[in-house]
């Protein structure tokens, strides 16, 4: 085929205008997805991506949230700078109006003695004129902060001392020391009271715990505490499953029916768990427990029942044993007794509330102080539980979410064989693999 000078120019003018053609498209391509941003996390345990409790948390904002990094340029361990970009990356993805600034603490150090900045790499997250320091980064801490901050003032905890009762900054198996550590961590403050020295409850007080004293109370100890109620005080009642200590005259006032026994449940037997370890459902027509679904773990279990008639409108919020009883004549040769004992499913933490003056009045109680002590709160779903009750019983019921979780760190252990093969194997002897067989090439190309 004989090409004259008409063909040429048609065939230029067809591949220009094919050129022209799949720029335009590419450009309006790049033009319709412009604000289109998907990523893909294929990391095992979705480091990159934050938890449902962290986005649940950032939803709640109501406002701008400002972070002040205070990183040097150069850092001698690594760019200090990305990494604290990275970290705060996936929360600017999930909220816009999350801003990041880098102040070099070296250049300006007079605005990072004022900010309270003691470490390099140290953030200053400001949120509503509210701003606290944070020097650990992972999202639980980040997260928590958060929370603080969302907080419209500090909420103070007291829990009853003076009779042997779990404390909340106790250390012991049977104390909830980490239960109030996760507290403190999101804006709570807590401090003891003895009703037996002190002529009152303070009264700034947002929630009272009486956690399962192991002596009786006086009675002038429950008039005060029964007087706390009738004033409309929040109250968080930890009663284990043997004697209310004195409290009987409190049961009553609220309404309840706290029999004697154990909840025994097969199924925690079968799970190679003492039958005396009641696994809890919680309940989903309660702000408490409408948004989690984890099995919780009550030990030694109490049943909670409310009596007709009661001034308080009560709410289960957990339920244990569906195939199993409340044992009230003891472990040691448990068996149902339909005389005495009570079949499943038990009630084993209900939430009461009632309308005082101008505001509601919050109760919580639960079955089994076991369940938020420190040899048991790792379990399944019982600090997410624990820390909702509180949020419940303080009046914020926005910040009731499940609770967001450090992310283990995942590495990978080779045995010592895998390593030289992998040592050796990779720098000495795949690369004289290569030379060798290089030079084996080039000497017989030369040869021939």
């Amino acid at each position: 085929m004989k090409i004259n000078r008409t063909l040429r120019l048609q065939l230029l003018a067809q591949n220009s205008l094919f050129v022209v053609l799949l720029l335009g498209i590419v450009a309006a391509l790049l033009y319709l997805t412009r604000d289109i941003k998907t990523q893909w996390d294929l990391t095992e345990g979705k480091r990159n991506t934050l938890t449902q409790a962290s986005a649940e948390v950032l939803k709640q904002l109501q406002g701008p949230v400002s972070i002040t990094a205070f990183a040097t340029k150069q850092d001698t361990e690594g760019d200090l700078r990305k990494t604290i970009q990275d970290f705060i990356a996936p929360y600017q993805r999930a909220r816009h109006d999350l801003s990041l600034v880098f102040v070099d603490p070296r250049e300006e150090p007079r605005r990072a003695q004022e900010a309270g900045v003691r470490l390099n790499g140290e953030l200053v997250v400001e949120y509503k004129d509210r701003k606290e320091n944070l020097s650990n980064l992972s999202e639980q801490d980040l997260t928590n902060l958060l929370v603080r901050l969302m907080r419209s003032s500090e909420r103070l905890i007291t829990y009853l001392d003076g009779h042997g009762e779990r404390k909340l900054d106790g250390r012991g198996n049977h104390d909830l020391g980490e239960y109030g550590r996760q507290l403190t961590a999101k804006g709570f403050k807590t401090s003891s009271v003895n009703l037996a020295v002190a002529q009152d409850l303070p009264q700034n007080a947002a929630v009272l715990v009486v956690a399962s004293p192991r002596l009786n109370l006086l009675p002038g100890e429950v008039n005060r505490l029964k007087r706390y109620l009738e004033n409309g005080g929040n109250l968080l009642w930890l009663s284990d499953s043997d004697s209310l200590r004195g409290m009987d005259a409190i049961a009553e006032y609220l309404g309840l029916e706290l029999l004697d026994g154990v909840v025994v449940d097969p199924q925690a037997g079968s799970l190679g768990m003492p039958a005396a370890f009641a696994l809890a459902t919680p309940a989903d027509d309660h702000v408490i427990t409408e948004r989690s679904s984890a099995i919780t773990l009550f030990p030694y279990a109490r049943r909670i029942a409310a009596q007709q008639g009661s001034a308080f409108h009560f709410t289960p919020l957990a339920q244990a044993a569906p195939q199993g009883w409340l044992e009230t004549s003891g472990l040691e040769n448990a068996r149902f007794d339909r005389n005495r004992d009570v079949r499943g499913p038990i009630v084993v933490a209900g939430a009461l509330e009632r309308e005082v003056g101008d505001r509601k009045q919050r109760i919580v109680v639960a079955g089994s102080g076991h369940f938020l002590a420190n040899q048991y709160l790792g379990n399944g779903g019982n600090l997410d539980l624990g820390v909702n009750m509180m949020n419940w019983l303080a009046g914020d019921d926005r910040l009731i979410t499940i609770q967001p979780r450090a992310r283990s760190d995942l590495r990978l252990e080779l045995p010592w064989i895998a390593t030289l093969l992998v040592t050796y194997g990779f720098l000495i002897l795949l690369p004289l693999g290569f030379l060798l067989t290089g030079g084996m090439i080039w000497w017989r190309r030369r040869k021939a």
